[in-house]
């Protein structure tokens, strides 16, 4: 087995995997470093009938045959994984023994988590957050396998309910995650609803600046403003979206409304105070914003969501400081900096503030 790791291609094989398609960037690296990409001639065993499953793999090319031995003591060959595969996941989620055997049915290269000689265990004292972070989303593989086989759970147990919250909140800002818009939000929206997306400007300057702690107090009082939006309204949510990208869908929430919900954050975002962590420095952030509305927009939720998405970047690419309504002309703006003058005159060129 001859080792070819590198840590840009190892993270985006990780991002294959259930476990880690939600990550944020810096947990990927750090998981990455915590992997093996590696060749095995064929012939090679992955594992064995019995083996604890102490790690999964995924396969960067080659084929992977796994096969069970029956009573008689035939070999019976189950399935054949190819590029971009996942094998072992579901074992390895659960803590199991591999009830099957995989062999290179040819020569393969072959990501390995965690990599040979460390267990989850090791990961765990190391880095105990991030290992919560996948170990719920272990949770969440198993129930959504478990639900595919229609096995009776009652979604009102309490149980059910705190795993269900533990699962879908993001530990570090207690917004809702990616995986909670992307898996269950749509099922409880009301129409019209609004979403309403969040970049916050010069954030890359801030964290340049005065350090990745400034970036982390930032992101306490984006998420506590989101917060208090979605209170105040009747049914919303403040969710994480990636990294500093939030937003707050809103059920029953027409387009004006969600247009005005944008400018209170917009205002709430310039006045966050990071006086503690600049020091005497007048910075301040702003807010690129994208706006849509559901189903007026667009009936598929999730495309939607993605659509919307591109409109946030435009206007932060745009010079930020300003909302972009899906409904209008992709450049079409309500723009704060014809009162205040431009971003670009008060912070300089999109390209130097990030």
């Amino acid at each position: 087995m001859k080792e070819t790791s590198g840590l840009s291609d190892i993270a985006a094989l990780l991002r294959q995997s259930d476990f880690f398609s939600r990550l944020l960037d810096d947990d990927l690296f750090w998981l990455a470093s915590k992997s093996e990409l590696a060749s095995y001639p064929a012939g090679s065993a992955l594992f064995r009938t019995g083996d604890k499953a102490q790690r999964f793999f995924i396969l960067r090319s080659g084929t992977v045959a796994a096969s069970r031995v029956d009573a008689s003591g035939h070999v019976e060959e189950m399935a054949r994984f190819e590029e971009g595969d996942v094998v072992g996941d579901f074992d390895f989620s659960r803590g199991a023994m591999y009830d099957a055997e995989a062999d290179c049915a040819e020569d393969c290269e072959i990501l390995v988590f965690p990599r040979r000689g460390e267990t989850m265990d090791d990961l765990a004292r190391e880095r105990p957050d991030i290992s919560a972070r996948i170990l719920l989303r272990s949770v969440a593989m198993i129930s959504s396998r478990v639900r595919s086989t229609q096995a009776l759970i009652s979604d009102n147990a309490p149980w059910v309910r705190e795993l269900r919250r533990q699962m879908y909140t993001d530990a570090s800002t207690g917004l809702w995650s990616r995986s909670f818009l992307d898996d269950e939000l749509h099922r409880s929206l009301e129409a019209p609803a609004a979403i309403v997306l969040f970049k916050p400007d010069r954030f890359k300057e801030l964290c340049d600046t005065w350090g990745h702690g400034a970036g982390d107090v930032a992101m306490e009082s984006i998420a506590a403003i989101l917060k208090d939006e979605a209170r105040s309204i009747r049914k919303a949510w403040a969710i994480r979206l990636r990294s500093n990208e939030t937003a707050i869908v809103a059920s029953a929430c027409g387009p004006s409304h969600a247009l005005a919900l944008a400018k209170r954050v917009q205002a709430s975002y310039a006045g966050i105070d990071l006086g503690a962590v600049t020091g005497d420095s007048a910075f301040r952030l702003s807010a690129s914003i994208a706006v849509a509305s559901w189903p007026e927009d667009g009936k598929d939720f999730k495309a939607l969501v993605e659509q919307a998405y591109g409109l946030l970047l435009r206007a932060w690419k745009d010079g930020g400081a300003r909302v972009y309504r899906l409904s209008d002309d992709v450049r079409s703006r309500i723009a704060p900096e014809a009162r205040h003058g431009s971003p670009e005159a008060r912070h300089g060129s999109p390209e130097a503030r990030r």
